[in-house]
């Protein structure tokens, strides 16, 4: 305030920019605050190829969950009178041996398979996740978390899946039935055989995390180490954890079409996309839009969780995102 009451006001020749500054901040109202989820989806917006698979895998998903109550026909029924048939425009896809429409199977073969890559890719980023922590951050752990980690690298995957199968897999079906105990095997052995990549990237996220000062305040104030991890170690993480979840998901859904293709994962009454590529494959010459509707299924789901992982990478780098 000035001598005669009156408020200072800035000078005419300040330039407008400047009174709107002034105004603001004589107001309470600074400059707009940008918060780290706008920031991440402001960058993943500007990667095309991620927003385009997201769009893909929403459509996938919904169509797989929601199309079956949607679809005239029902993806069990048996029409012996309509069997082998080729593309119209009842069935898109023709139907199947049985006179069964290939797209109400496709569709309930997608709610399967992205089950199980979910609920795979679920066990296999919290066991990453957890042994990634404990390695970095535990320095007498590393050792032996680490030559672990390098055992399971050094594992021939594919034929130790199907060993697994083959000896668990009656013993499961028996005790939990033929659609449950299959559905707990293969989502056992994918997540315990893919956690590998995620437990690296985590070690060396902890490692360089539990230098900052942040954490080293922690430790001299007292904290205990649960809390550290929890407060300050994991959200740290979040960043190559929610990528190595999104391409955990891409080699979920290729792993468990590979079983069902081998005649390995779930029962011809219960399909998935890679069931209907096994069930498909004899009748290829007949009916080629039963191995082409699921085979393009799979190829587009995973090269979408492929484009969706490249964008959360770079949504979630510091450097791009502050520009």
């Amino acid at each position: 305030m000035t001598e005669s009451g009156i408020a200072s006001q800035p000078p005419a020749s300040q330039p407008y920019a400047s009174r709107e500054k002034v105004a603001a901040t004589a107001s309470g109202a600074g400059p707009k605050h940008r918060s780290l989820r706008g920031d991440v989806w402001r960058q993943f917006r500007q990667h095309k190829g991620a927003l385009t698979g997201l769009c893909v895998f929403v459509f996938v998903t919904v169509a797989s969950f929601v199309g079956p109550w949607l679809m005239p026909y029902d993806a069990v029924e048996i029409d012996i009178k309509m069997r082998n048939l080729g593309p119209t425009w009842s069935h898109p896809l023709g139907t199947d041996n049985l006179g069964r429409d290939m797209v109400a199977r496709s569709m309930v073969g997608g709610r399967i398979s992205l089950l199980v890559a979910i609920t795979a890719m679920a066990l296999s980023v919290f066991l990453g996740t957890t042994i990634g922590v404990l390695a970095g951050f535990f320095k007498r752990l590393d050792g032996v978390l680490m030559r672990l980690t390098d055992l399971f690298l050094a594992l021939p995957v594919l034929p130790l899946l199907l060993v697994i199968i083959m000896l668990f897999r009656d013993s499961l079906r028996a005790a939990f039935g033929p659609e449950q105990g299959i559905f707990m095997l293969i989502v056992f052995i994918i997540g315990v055989t893919s956690w590998m990549q995620t437990a690296r990237v985590v070690r060396g996220e902890v490692l360089t995390i539990k230098q900052q000062e942040f954490v080293a305040a922690a430790h001299s104030i007292g904290t205990r180490r649960r809390n550290v991890i929890f407060r300050h170690i994991l959200p740290n993480c979040l960043s190559p954890v929610m990528v190595a979840a999104a391409l955990g998901m891409a080699v979920a859904i290729i792993t468990e079409s590979a079983l069902s293709f081998l005649g390995l994962g779930f029962p011809s009454d219960f399909p998935t996309w890679g069931r209907l590529l096994y069930d498909g494959k004899d009748f290829i010459n007949l009916t080629p839009m039963r191995v082409v509707g699921p085979g393009v299924l799979i190829s587009l789901t995973v090269i979408s969780v492929n484009f969706i992982g490249d964008g959360l990478r770079d949504a979630l780098d510091p450097k791009l995102r502050s520009r």
